[in-house]
This record gives structure tokens, C-alpha cells and sequence, in this order.
């Protein structure tokens, strides 16, 4: 029995990574994001960790996620250390126009990207 349930949370876990990358996605280049926006976006909103976690495996996806325009609340850079090193992520934003100091987006509220009102 314990097999199975695994196997369904697996499924669950699949299809809620594919709805993650689906928004993420959609971010425009030199903008940004939240894991809790995009949570709230696919109507889970109590499970912005669960995105980050989504974000960090999104190298195996075999199509481009632009995972290192996903931050967190703030703007901060949390999850620099999933992307091969830990200037990969800044350096991805960066070249995008996007500024960082101290590991945090320059002006995150101007940059940020809402999905829920344009894909709602």
C-alpha cells in the first residue's frame, strides 16, 4: 500500500512541477517573479516551498525553464546555489538588464511580474 500512495504523491508532485514551469514560462525576459505568486497563480497558495523545490529540479526538464527568474518575496536570490554556481543566477539576470546587489533584484517592485492577473 505504501508503494502505491508514493507512486500517486510522485504523480501529484509531477503534475504540480508541470504546472510550475507552465508560469514560469511565461515570465518576460528582464522581469521577475515570486514562488509565492506563481503558487497563488496555480491555485495552491500555501505552497510557495514547494515551488522553490519545483525551481531547483528544473535543469532535468527537458525543455528551458527560466528558473533563475523566479526569487523569493523580497527579491532575493534564494535559490542561487541550484544553478551550477553561485553567481550563475545573477549573471542570468544580469545579462536579461535585470541589476542585483547583494544577491537581491534592484528595484523588485518595478521588475516584479504578477501571473494571476494576466493569466486568470
Amino acid at each position: 500500500m505504501a508503494k502505491i500512495s508514493w507512486n500517486r504523491q510522485k504523480e501529484e508532485n509531477k503534475d504540480f512541477f508541470s504546472r510550475v514551469y507552465e508560469i514560469a514560462k511565461l515570465v518576460p525576459h528582464g522581469r521577475v517573479t515570486s514562488y509565492g505568486a506563481i503558487a497563488r497563480c496555480i491555485g495552491s497558495p500555501q505552497a510557495a516551498r514547494m515551488v522553490g523545490w519545483a525551481m531547483n529540479q528544473a535543469n532535468s526538464h527537458p525543455e528551458f525553464i527560466p528558473a533563475h527568474r523566479v526569487v523569493n518575496r523580497t527579491g532575493l536570490l534564494s535559490g542561487k546555489h541550484h544553478f551550477g554556481g553561485p553567481r550563475v543566477m545573477q549573471e542570468l539576470l544580469e545579462s536579461e538588464g535585470v541589476r542585483i546587489e547583494d544577491d537581491r533584484v534592484v528595484n523588485f517592485s518595478s521588475l516584479f511580474w504578477d501571473p494571476s492577473p494576466e493569466l486568470i
